[in-house]
């Protein structure tokens, strides 16, 4: 796992993790991990819902976190290609 160091945090913004840490009886460090990861998550999905529009250059980043590695003749650009050039746009989905 890997550890960050975080300067120059607000002092309200400090204020207010401190408190929820008590509230949520959580360690400090703890409730810093939960409010970020709740955060990134946030505004991945905000941004891949269409609410905000990421580069591609990002969810290609996304793309090769979440996929892993896989067995395939093709180069990384290739496969991108492809799932970018079998994507539509505008579709309706009814789940």
């Amino acid at each position: 796992m890997i550890s960050i160091t975080v300067r120059n945090i607000p002092d309200d913004v400090m204020e207010r993790i401190r408190a929820l840490s008590a509230v949520d009886k959580r360690s400090l460090n703890n409730e810093i991990l939960v409010l970020l990861e709740k955060g990134v998550f946030t505004e991945v999905d905000e941004k891949i819902q269409g609410k905000k529009h990421i580069s591609k250059s990002a969810q290609v980043e996304i793309w090769k976190r979440l996929i892993g590695t896989w067995d395939d003749d093709r180069s990384v650009k290739q496969i991108i290609d492809d799932i970018y050039s079998h994507r539509t746009t505008g579709r309706e989905v009814n789940l």
